[in-house]
This record gives structure tokens, C-alpha cells and sequence, in this order.
């Protein structure tokens, strides 16, 4: 047992060298990297599509998609918004690693850039524990999934930098308790930036989209 703790420390020390290196490199290109994780059907592609339409000019957007499938179903749909797009196939891991960004930044404009997007692998569980080199840990939430979320995966809230809760325009259809919902968020991440929005209607995208043109011009 004690050889196995050993072997998944060297495991993670290495994916977090590969972090630092990856962040080194969006910090010398002046881009600044978003790590979007969700459940599956929370919203993620959604949510980055009404992003790209109201994104204010001088905000030049990258997008990295993961998926366990070998597919491009998601990032086919941001290539066909106009932004460049790299798709990672996971082979049937369910989360992204610090060598997988290594190689999808090699391949993006990043002189061309200054925002990035990672669109992780739809899981609650093995995304948290894996650092890309992002400057954000983002997670969208979305109101079909219930209020205990939180409760239930305290991990990944713990780590956020960001919440997202989309589809609000659901609530009045489903009996999701925000303030439940909120005080297990406030008890594992105290004061946690929170946007609620809809990616259908739009509802909310506007306090979403400043925060993220204020990171960006503070590149």
C-alpha cells in the first residue's frame, strides 16, 4: 500500500510541474485560462456559445474541449462560431491532465489570443483533483441537477474560483431550493463569486461577461 500512495504522489507532483510550466506559458502570451468543469448536460458547450456571442471586441477567445469519446461533436460547434477549437480525446479518462493542455496549447494561436476556455470532461469527481495551468477553476451548475450538489461533492466546490448556476430559467419548473443550494456552496467556499444565468434566454450573461473582460484586461 505504501509503494501505491508513492507511485500517485509522483503522479501528481509531475501533472503539477506540467501546470506551472502551462501557466508560464499563457502568462508570457498574456492569455488568461479558464478551467470549466460540469456535470454532463449542465451546460458547458452551451454556456460557452452565448459567451462567444457577447464577448466585447479585443476579447480573442481559444477554446480546448475534452471528451472521453473519440468525437468532436462540441468543438465542431465552437469552430463553427468563428473561434479557434482543439479537441482531446481522452480515450476513456474522465479528466483532462496537465500533458493533454501541454499539447492542445501547442497547437492554438495563443500570439493571437488572449482568453482561453477549457471545457473539461463532464464529471464532478476526477476534474477537481487535476491542475491544468489554468488561472480559474470554473463550475457550472445547473438547476435539473438539484440543490444537494455541494453536499454531495464537496471537493470540487472547495476548489472553485467561480460558480456558474445555469438554466434559472428552470425554476420555476423544478423544485430546486436556491438558498439550500447556496448555503452548502457558502459552507465549503465562503463567499464564493456566483453568477446565475441562462444560457437559453440569456438571463444573467451580463455580470458573467464583465468579470471575464475584467480578467482578461487585467492580463
Amino acid at each position: 500500500m505504501p509503494q501505491r500512495v508513492e507511485i500517485v504522489k509522483k503522479i501528481m507532483d509531475s501533472n503539477d510541474r506540467l501546470a506551472q510550466n502551462n501557466q508560464a506559458i499563457l502568462d508570457q502570451h498574456h492569455v488568461y485560462g479558464i478551467n470549466l468543469m460540469a456535470s454532463p448536460g449542465a451546460g458547458k458547450t452551451s454556456v460557452i456559445l452565448e459567451t462567444i456571442k457577447r464577448l466585447p471586441a479585443g476579447i480573442k477567445l481559444g477554446v480546448i474541449e475534452g471528451d472521453t469519446a473519440p468525437v468532436t461533436i462540441d468543438s465542431d460547434k465552437i469552430a463553427a462560431a468563428g473561434i479557434s477549437a482543439v479537441q482531446i480525446n481522452t480515450g476513456g479518462e474522465c479528466h483532462l491532465d496537465a500533458n493533454m493542455i501541454e499539447m492542445a496549447l501547442a497547437e492554438l494561436p495563443l500570439e493571437d489570443l488572449n482568453l482561453i476556455m477549457v471545457e473539461n470532461v463532464g464529471n464532478l469527481i476526477c476534474p477537481a483533483a487535476f491542475q491544468l495551468g489554468t488561472h480559474a477553476n470554473v463550475l457550472i451548475a445547473s438547476v435539473p441537477e438539484g440543490d444537494d450538489k455541494p453536499y454531495k461533492y464537496p471537493n470540487i466546490y472547495r476548489g472553485l474560483d467561480v460558480l456558474i448556476i445555469n438554466k434559472i430559467d428552470l425554476t420555476p419548473y423544478i423544485d430546486f431550493r436556491m438558498d439550500y443550494f447556496q448555503q452548502g456552496v457558502e459552507m465549503l467556499n465562503p463567499g464564493l463569486t456566483t453568477f446565475a444565468l441562462s444560457a437559453k434566454t440569456g438571463e444573467g450573461f451580463d455580470a458573467w461577461i464583465a468579470w471575464l473582460t475584467n480578467k482578461v484586461k487585467a492580463k
